[in-house]
């Protein structure tokens, strides 16, 4: 154990001491500081962090009663680099599953067609799943590797992208995404923001110019009923409304008829129950390139969800600190409820008990966001708005 009298010199270089208090195994720290710092939190952070490296001590800044407060603890974060052989071999089967995904999606089966008759012709026919598979893979990318590339620059020790593998006909994607690991507490807010809402403006500034594209390639088509087949038909987000309605000038799906609801009132019951489904109606029958572009949008928005681990949790933790634990049961509540329009909300919900109660929390907690990254985090909500699908898909049989 390191002996507290060397490390207090090291302290009172950044900090003017008022109290000390040692701790114990209940509490935690080994030693924790009170007082005033000499200079701004971020250069004191700094400082002291690699003052600390060869003692194989961590710092915690922390306000406590008004006061600044040095929490110091044992132990420091291993900055072991990964084995990126993993890291390819995932990227590579995930590529295939996402190809082969594409492929069963266009592939156009004879009424005698089984499902291994299926399977067989999409994969005799991989090229097939090229336009979805390389628009899908490129949203992804461009989400990992926004966290990915800002983390390094805040000299975080994250880990290449994780790229996870599922193919049809257990996904519609061929993959469940792809995640990140953070193998230690981002230093401040600013970083925890920056980490935290790169990845989502990543994929979202390539998964609109992908969708826009590809819906310059998809058809409307009336929704007729064909005794014995189903349909399933992707969800809305505003976002997505605005850019089918701006690329075919009316809003998709257009029901024959609203019933008797006024259309503002059938839109918002639509909008978060994907019901009454609009038989006889039009809508876009999606290229796979824009099926690509929705997703992306789709993975933005599950990115975003205001809670625990998730990139929405990050940046609302930055805004808001440690209080937005309190919304943990209410965001619950709402995907609880939203399980009864999709079931998959209830997957979700379940996820959201392993990572949603649980915050990256910075090792200083002293510094605050500056007024251009409290602008940053507000866009990232509003994103989330924008992109946010209650209804992701909508199955239903005539």
């Amino acid at each position: 154990m390191t002996d507290i009298e060397q490390i207090t010199p090291l302290v009172e270089q950044i900090l003017n001491i008022n109290d000390i208090t040692r701790g114990d195994p209940q509490m935690k720290f080994l030693v924790r500081y009170r007082g005033t710092l000499k200079t701004d939190s971020i250069s004191a952070y700094q400082v002291l962090d690699e003052s600390f490296q060869s003692l194989k001590l961590t710092p915690l800044f922390r306000l406590e009663e008004g006061q600044h407060a040095v929490v110091v603890t044992e132990g420091r974060a291993s900055s072991k680099p990964a084995n990126p052989w993993v890291n390819l071999v995932m990227f590579v089967i995930t590529f295939f599953s996402v190809l082969f995904t594409g492929a069963i999606a266009v592939y156009q089966p004879k009424p005698t067609d089984g499902f291994m008759d299926m399977v067989f012709g999409a994969l005799t026919d991989l090229r097939s799943g090229l336009p979805f598979a390389l628009s899908l893979m490129a949203i992804l990318l461009a989400h990992e590797f926004g966290h990915y590339f800002v983390g390094r620059i805040h000299k975080a020790p994250v880990t290449l992208p994780y790229f996870i593998p599922l193919p049809a006909p257990i996904s519609p994607f061929g993959t469940m995404g792809a995640v990140i690991q953070m193998k230690a507490s981002p230093s401040n807010r600013r970083s925890l923001l920056d980490i935290g809402i790169a990845g989502p403006l990543a994929g979202f500034i390539v998964s609109v110019p992908i969708l826009i594209y590809g819906l310059s390639l998809s058809t409307i088509s009336v929704l007729n009923r064909v005794p014995g087949a189903g349909i399933q038909m992707e969800g809305n987000s505003l976002l997505y409304l605005f850019l089918k309605w701006s690329v075919f000038q009316q809003v998709l799906p257009a029901p024959a008829s609203f019933g008797n609801l006024p259309p503002f009132v059938y839109w918002i019951i639509y909008f978060f129950t994907g019901k009454p489904f609009p038989w006889g109606g039009v809508d876009v029958m999606i290229d796979p390139i824009a099926f690509a572009g929705w997703a992306g949008l789709l993975v933005t928005a599950l990115n975003l969800l205001p809670v625990g681990q998730l990139d929405g949790g990050h940046i609302l933790y930055a805004l808001f600190g440690p209080r937005v634990k309190k919304l943990f049961p209410f965001i619950i509540g709402i995907t609880v409820l939203l399980g009864f329009a999709w079931p998959g909300w209830w997957l979700w919900t379940a996820l959201l008990f392993l990572v949603g109660r649980m915050y990256d929390e910075p090792l200083d907690q002293i510094t605050t966001l500056d007024p251009r990254r409290k602008v940053l985090g507000v866009l990232g909500l509003i994103l989330f708005v924008l992109v946010f699908t209650p209804v992701p898909l909508i199955i239903t049989t005539p």
